[in-house]
């Protein structure tokens, strides 16, 4: 009967604290266990540290300085342990993401992709840029770095003010990333020789512990793309069509299914060229939020697997079915700025 009330003292009091810090996300915590003296609870993809706090009695008063019960600072995602007295709750402190961006959540994301085998996907948590960066977001920072000591290789360019920017080289887009981290007062992920990367073209070291901004890894962006699905093709299923991204569409593979062939017929001018870019955001988001995962623009991400050359993933409109598949990766030299080339950034 004693632990019976306990129960009963445990639910309430959790139930409570989630109601006053998740602002309706309560369904994410759950109790996993209880033993003598042991709380076991999830945690919860939105929520950035735990106060686990104690009690005399249900009514309180509440502490938490009682021997273990410190701050507990959020993974993002799995099951924590700790000790406890007889009666206690979990506060949950939220993060929220920047302006902008989605959370993506902790996890693994395994499975067997039909074009490229088994594979596992393990990733803290991270944010990331819900649109691929735009000519008009490009431009904001750009004009305070070229005020602030930075510069680049090229100015950017754009089909449209919001559209995703292009012919931007991997050096500028991070150097980018910097200078947006400093406008916004966090710490640059991005040095060479100790000294935040500003200028010229070198192969800079990257603090992932940073608050900064970053391009994301080969590992990161091919989790967020999946979207939370696992051994699919693409961020929404196994086969593509026009009304899911922009891309090159031909009868060449089997999986690409779009009953229109070419360009996207709505990204062309006259005769079908030049074509071109789509606005942030014309098709439907994927399982995390995120839009153009899949065509558009080809985006640079982060890893020095192949010598000097860096990762282009998600394919773009000029590119075909086959390089906007979540497995697969292209390689550039860092020094390329083509006209379909652009990039989204992630941050913790």
């Amino acid at each position: 009967m004693k632990r019976m009330q306990t129960w009963r003292w445990v639910l309430a009091a959790l139930l409570l604290a989630m109601g006053m810090t998740t602002a309706g996300r309560a369904e994410e915590f759950a109790i996993q266990s209880l033993g003598v003296g042991r709380l076991t609870f999830n945690e919860a993809a939105t929520t950035g540290t735990y106060r686990v706090e104690w009690a005399p009695s249900p009514t309180g008063p509440w502490t938490n300085t009682w021997k273990a019960l410190a701050t507990i600072v959020a993974k993002g995602s799995g099951i924590v342990t700790c000790t406890v007295p007889m009666c206690y709750r979990v506060v949950a402190t939220v993060t929220n993401a920047p302006s902008g961006m989605v959370r993506i959540p902790a996890g693994t994301n395994a499975g067997t992709d039909p074009d490229f085998g088994t594979y596992s996907l393990t990733v803290e948590a991270f944010c990331m840029d819900r649109y691929e960066v735009t000519m008009a977001q490009w431009d904001e920072v750009y004009a305070w770095a070229v005020a602030h000591g930075y510069s680049f290789d090229s100015e950017g360019g754009a089909k449209g003010w919001y559209h995703p920017v292009y012919t931007v080289n991997w050096y500028d887009c991070v150097k980018w990333c910097n200078a947006r981290s400093q406008k916004e007062g966090r710490t640059p992920c991005y040095t060479v020789g100790g000294n935040v990367y500003m200028t010229g073209q070198s192969a800079p070291n990257c603090n992932f512990a940073a608050n900064g901004y970053r391009l994301p890894t080969n590992t990161e962006w091919s989790y967020a793309a999946r979207g939370g699905l696992s051994g699919q093709r693409f961020p929404w299923g196994d086969t593509i069509t026009h009304s899911h991204a922009n891309y090159y569409s031909s009868s060449a593979y089997s999986y690409d299914t779009s009953p229109t062939r070419g360009y996207h017929p709505d990204y062309v001018d006259g005769d079908g060229i030049p074509r071109y870019t789509s606005p942030a955001g014309s098709f439907a988001a994927n399982g995390y939020g995120l839009y153009d995962m899949a065509g558009n623009v080809s985006e640079w991400c982060w890893d020095w697997e192949l010598g000097s050359d860096q990762p282009i993933r998600g394919g773009n409109f000029s590119y075909d079915a086959f390089d906007a598949r979540c497995g697969f990766r292209l390689w550039a030299p860092p020094d390329f700025d083509g006209f379909d080339y652009g990039f989204r950034t992630v941050c913790r």
